[in-house]
């Protein structure tokens, strides 16, 4: 909103001139949002405690201490999403497309995971939405969402599959792209939603996916860096760093209040919300294998998830002492910081070789 209000004025004060560096929207995104997170998380976990007498529940077979964090109310993603917001509005050129796009997908999953929330409730226990309500209502907004990129995406090269270390090298899956758009979408939210089990556990590899993609969009939307690291580039798409810029400041907030103790819980709001957003990121920029590589640790908690439930019903043998795979840990006599902290490291490893592919090349 700032740089369509304000920078058509640059030419009178030159200082305005800064609203034109996607650098410093992205770094002013990034502050705006904290400072939101900082003043309006107080009043709105007052807020949900006051609302939340019994606070989330949990899975009578899950971990011991769990139920020490009996009472912490949960919906906190709805602060992120606030801060996301108003964030992304404040300093992203709102004649972009692609960001009304993605805030879409990000609010349509905010609903869903908030619908999910709620029902958890108002019934106390975990298990929410039915399966297939949730299943199919995010395969609806990812279709959509797949529809107004395509009417806007340039040159008509949205069914491509660009393929991490070679140059130039995209895959033309033509009809099979919506499919499997669908799956990275759909999949993605979901895969943050699993990982979404301990304090602090999903947030920060959400704020280490949400910074390797800004410079992602930053890179894939300019036309000198994308041609110097052989990468394909879309127009437009830069400007969702900014939104990735928001993102990780809200995330940033967000952990002061969701560091153990908990104070809060993020919940399905937040989960579905971001995860939905991450792997919209990735088809806009054609970096949708490079998301599987730095989202490798939602990706594995998935898959732990997926073994786990078919290894019961094929076999009626478990191959983990609970899943997803963080509880599998804990189960084991695993510190809830120890895994954390570890899983927060592997984020970290998986994020530089994933942003190494935009270089060996």
């Amino acid at each position: 909103m700032l740089y369509n209000f304000l920078y058509p004025l640059s030419e009178y004060y030159h200082f305005l001139n800064l609203l034109r560096y996607l650098s410093f929207r992205s770094a002013a995104a990034i502050i705006t949002s904290l400072i939101i997170s900082f003043v309006v998380g107080p009043y709105f976990i007052k807020w949900l405690k006051s609302k939340q007498k019994k606070g989330q529940p949990f899975r009578l077979d899950g971990p011991d201490h769990i139920i020490k964090k009996a009472g912490t109310p949960t919906m906190g993603g709805g602060l992120i999403l606030i801060s996301l917001f108003f964030s992304t509005i404040l300093w992203a050129d709102l004649t972009n497309a692609y960001v009304w796009i993605l805030l879409y997908v990000t609010f349509s999953y905010g609903l869903i995971g908030f619908c999910d929330d709620y029902m958890k409730l108002i019934h106390h226990n975990h298990k929410g939405l039915s399966s297939k309500i949730r299943f199919f209502s995010g395969i609806i907004i990812s279709i959509t969402t797949l529809y107004f990129i395509y009417i806007f995406y340039p040159d008509n090269n949205l069914f491509y599959l660009s393929i991490p270390f070679l140059k130039f090298f995209t895959v033309n899956l033509g009809l099979l792209f919506i499919p499997f758009s669908i799956c990275v979408i759909v999949g993605t939210a979901n895969a943050v939603n699993l990982t979404d089990g301990l304090d602090g556990l999903a947030i920060v590899p959400v704020m280490i996916c949400a910074a390797c993609f800004g410079l992602i969009a930053y890179l894939v939307g300019n036309s000198v860096f994308s041609d110097y690291l052989r990468i394909e580039y879309v127009a437009g798409t830069g400007e969702l760093s900014v939104f990735c810029g928001a993102l990780v400041g809200a995330s940033l907030g967000f952990l002061w209040f969701n560091a153990p103790p908990a104070m809060v819980f993020m919940g399905d709001t937040g989960s579905l919300a971001i995860g939905g957003a991450l792997g919209t990121i990735s088809i806009m920029t054609h970096h949708e294998i490079v998301l599987f590589i730095i989202g490798g640790l939602f990706v594995v908690e998935t898959i732990s998830v997926i073994l786990q439930v078919g290894s019961f019903k094929l076999i009626k043998k478990r191959i983990f002492k609970m899943a997803p795979l963080h509880h599998h840990f804990e189960k084991k006599g695993w510190q809830e910081a120890t895994i954390v902290i570890r899983f927060w490291i592997l984020s970290i490893i998986l994020a530089i070789i994933g942003l190494s592919t935009l270089k060996l090349r």
